[in-house]
């Protein structure tokens, strides 16, 4: 909460967050992606975040995203342009990014999804809160995000939560595939070498969540025990959720997604109320 008044409350920043979401608003699914002129002051948070996050990232990012990143080599030192980055990962695993105004309902997100197409926001977070934001920036989207969507396994997990969530009819089915999707590709973690790792995206893209989630109610990855747990995407999580391997978030996840539809969910639920 204390960052968005800080965001709110500083006109130099409303005025160039607007001027990025504009460019994003004006660009058609097929245009390319805008070019931005970035300040020194935003590169600057981007070396200094990313410089912070490569560190922890050695001991406590899972295997299979210290590979993706690495295959991605998104640059530390500056702000790549995000048409750059989608070229990368479309000659990766056929993902591509589309540039997004800020945050993108959940059920337009995952149509993107379904087509291999990944909503990212261009602008960066507030100067004065670096190592945490609650609202999704290009540092969330493309170091978190981005890394992964560079490697197959987990590009096919992607697409299969986008054509799950466009075979939900019922908003219950709907929120039940986003909670699966927050508490995987989001806050997810595994568990590697006798110890846990994280892969979820807003871990791996925030220093504040990785000084965090060794400390909340680390659980293992069961479906029907997610669905009991309530989430709060603006602030740390108290419960996360641990794999056993990729190939059990696979089997578990991708599974659920590749089949899932209102009916299943219902039943996996055994009529339980969603929350």
């Amino acid at each position: 909460m204390q960052e968005q008044s800080i965001e709110t409350s500083d006109p130099y920043y409303v005025a160039r967050r607007a001027e990025i979401a504009t460019l994003a608003d004006r660009c058609g699914p097929d245009d390319p992606i805008p070019t931005i002129k970035y300040t020194e002051e935003e590169h600057e948070v981007w070396r200094l975040v990313c410089e912070k996050l490569a560190a922890r990232h050695r001991t406590d990012a899972s295997n299979e995203y210290l590979e993706a990143a690495e295959g991605l080599a998104v640059p530390r030192e500056r702000i790549p342009q995000l048409r750059d980055i989608s070229r990368r990962i479309d000659s990766l695993s056929g993902f591509r990014f589309r540039s997004a105004p800020a945050l993108v309902p959940f059920r337009d997100f995952c149509n993107g999804l379904a087509g291999s197409v990944f909503h990212s926001t261009q602008y960066l977070r507030h100067p004065s809160t670096p190592f945490y934001t609650a609202d999704p920036d290009m540092l969330h989207d493309v170091v978190g995000h981005g890394n992964v969507l560079g490697d197959k396994r987990f590009a096919r997990l992607y697409r299969l939560a986008g054509e799950a969530a466009a075979r939900a009819e019922s908003e219950a089915a709907l929120q039940f595939i986003a909670k699966v999707f927050w508490f995987t590709l989001e806050c997810g973690l595994i568990r590697q070498q006798g110890t846990t790792k994280a892969y979820g995206a807003t871990i791996v893209s925030s220093y504040g969540e990785l000084n965090h989630f060794r400390g909340a109610d680390i659980r293992p990855l069961d479906l029907k025990s997610l669905a009991d747990v309530d989430y709060d995407i603006s602030t740390y999580q108290k419960t996360l959720f641990e794999a056993d391997s990729m190939d059990h978030l696979e089997d578990v996840v991708g599974g659920f997604w590749e089949t899932c539809d209102d009916n299943t969910i219902e039943a996996l639920l055994e009529l339980q109320p969603f929350r």
